[in-house]
């Protein structure tokens, strides 16, 4: 294995940096400058004028937005709406949906039911009437719900592709931390045409999820401990930098730890799910390191934010100040991931079946 950034990934990285170093916005006004950038289409087929690339561009885009706290709707869009369509959908709902998302429209998916993050067997179901579908359900924290125009629902038979604007679609905001807005999502015989309902797909969609927050949470995570490291080597007390003491050094050194294994973990994960190896042991493998990066995100990403957080004093909680985008945003991705408890569990299940 090779974690190493391809040209391809690197070009993508250098677009990325390029366009921060330019614009000023960190939310949603930034959408646009990213379609006109091009970013959205690298995973696009090229029939659609897309780039042809895949997971692994996709993963460093979405890193080097995080590392500066950008709340756009991006890993929504290629993450959770994106990958998982690309293999999936009839080549005539593909001319409908990929070249808009070139365009800048959003997608996103419904990752959980109430009480049941990253749900495996949705209590939504979806039942078939000749040529239509119609979807009945109810789904929480959907990022980006109001802005999108399609919504991935994994339903008893698969996963729906529901537009926005359907009849029988109620959004309801729900409270975040952080500048990315999520909604409850309810279905009462929503219908779509037949040929939106994609059979099965529902392990493929939480695993781009899981790779996905990882890189966001890798990006996160290393813009975070930039802007801390700078604080302490500028900020000084008692005639001297708070870097100098040892207690700070200590800590900032166990922030760093933090952050390489979380990079490696989500590195490992992208790069395996980026293969082209149909085999169980290396399907065993992906689900392996998923397993084990949604565990690390949930559990030590939002004490090491806390941490950096501490790091910074009083400042750190100032709105005015940026890193309270990054630990918000942080504490949203580890509750989208269900929590340290339940990741552990599902960890622990799959260590003690094989």
């Amino acid at each position: 294995m090779d974690f190493t950034r391809d040209e391809g990934q690197d070009a993508v990285a250098e677009v990325v940096v390029s366009l921060l170093e330019h614009e000023p916005a960190r939310d949603i006004e930034l959408w646009p400058k990213l379609v006109d950038s091009g970013l959205l289409s690298v995973a696009l087929p090229e029939r659609f004028g897309g780039d042809g690339m895949g997971l692994p561009e996709v993963a460093v885009l979405l890193t080097e937005l995080a590392t500066d706290a950008v709340a756009v709707p991006a890993v929504s869009t290629l993450g959770f709406g994106l990958l998982p369509l690309l293999a999936a959908l009839p080549e005539s709902v593909a001319e409908q949906i990929f070249p808009e998302v070139a365009k800048g429209a959003v997608l996103t998916a419904a990752l959980s039911e109430p009480a049941n993050p990253f749900v495996v067997n949705p209590q939504t179901t979806a039942v078939s009437e000749g040529d239509s579908v119609r979807i009945t359900g109810h789904k929480v924290a959907v990022p980006y719900a109001q802005l999108a125009r399609w919504l991935l629902i994994p339903t008893d038979s698969g996963i729906a592709l529901v537009d926005s604007d359907a009849e029988g679609l109620t959004l309801t905001p729900s409270p975040v931390s952080g500048g990315i807005p999520e909604c409850s999502v309810r279905l009462d015989n929503v219908e779509i045409p037949a040929e939106r309902l994609l059979p099965g797909g529902i392990p493929e969609l939480h695993r781009f999820a899981v790779a996905s927050i990882g890189s966001v949470a890798d990006g996160l995570l290393k813009g975070a401990l930039v802007l801390t490291a700078e604080h302490v080597r500028t900020r000084r007390q008692f005639n001297k930098a708070l870097a100098e003491f040892q207690a700070v050094a200590q800590q900032i050194a166990d922030l760093y730890v933090v952050s390489r294994t979380l990079h490696v973990a989500a590195v490992s994960a992208n790069w395996a799910l980026a293969q082209d190896d149909s085999s169980q042991a290396h399907q065993e493998r992906i689900d392996d390191d998923l397993d084990v990066l949604a565990y690390t995100v949930a559990s030590e990403l939002p004490a090491a934010m806390q941490k950096c957080h501490h790091l910074h004093g009083g400042l750190g909680v100032d709105i005015t100040h940026p890193m309270h985008r990054y630990y918000s945003q942080a504490k949203d991705i580890a509750r989208w991931l269900g929590g340290e408890s339940l990741r552990l569990d599902r960890l622990g299940a799959r260590c003690s079946s094989t």
